[in-house]
């Protein structure tokens, strides 16, 4: 264990792991943003957005991630969409996060038991009314958990940005392995760095979930 190369290079690897952070915060506003748009499509009275809903989840539940980071990047151009590789990264890990997320707040929506929404309805509140103060904070206390777990893989796919050239923790010990050739100190500082995003990330969530169960 070269202790003393681990030391020297942790500053690079710092300033990736903040690159890290913001990559998955901007995904995750873009994937929650998504999953809303798309659970709402999945559950409309409208046949042609519940069609649509479902193509989304079904295309990008059903593809690859780095294969639609592939497409977005190295593909965009040749259609007009010109990405910088951490747009490309943003935006494609973003709409595949959605995918799983439009799920997650489907089924915690239609775990809400049906009769809630008669009650509402029986005491005068619109479809509208019925479903943002009596549906949606009864779902949030069941969707934080597995929002959570989505959140959680969604930080370790960022590490598929290496791959075209976001300077994140992946790509930054994959370069100093081509001139340390260090492999495991260096994938081991990564991992390290992984470990403390992903713990800092679960405890804020534990504390969400249990502010919403309380309230």
């Amino acid at each position: 264990m070269d202790f003393e190369l681990m030391q020297k290079v942790f500053p690079f690897f710092l300033e990736a792991a903040w690159t890290t952070i913001l990559l998955s915060v901007l995904t995750a506003i873009l994937g929650l943003t998504c999953g809303t748009l798309g659970a709402a499509a999945r559950l409309s009275r409208f046949r042609s957005l519940r069609f649509i809903g479902a193509a989304y989840v079904s295309v990008f539940r059903g593809t690859p991630a780095l294969i639609q980071l592939f497409i977005l990047y190295f593909g965009g151009p040749q259609i007009g969409i010109q990405l910088d590789a951490f747009q490309a990264g943003v935006i494609g890990l973003g709409i595949n996060a959605g995918a799983y997320m439009t799920e997650t707040i489907r089924g915690a929506i239609i775990a809400v038991d049906s009769g809630q929404r008669e009650a509402a309805r029986t005491l005068g509140l619109s479809n509208w009314q019925a479903t943002y103060k009596v549906i949606l904070p009864q779902a949030a206390r069941l969707m934080v958990r597995p929002l959570g777990v989505n959140l959680n893989m969604l930080i370790k796919a960022t590490a598929l940005v290496a791959a075209i050239s976001v300077i994140e923790l992946t790509y930054t010990a994959q370069r100093y392995i081509g001139s340390t050739y260090k492999p495991f100190e260096m994938f081991l500082l990564a991992g390290i760095l992984y470990m403390i995003i992903l713990y800092a990330t679960g405890r804020a969530v534990a504390w969400v979930d249990r502010k919403v169960q309380i309230t």
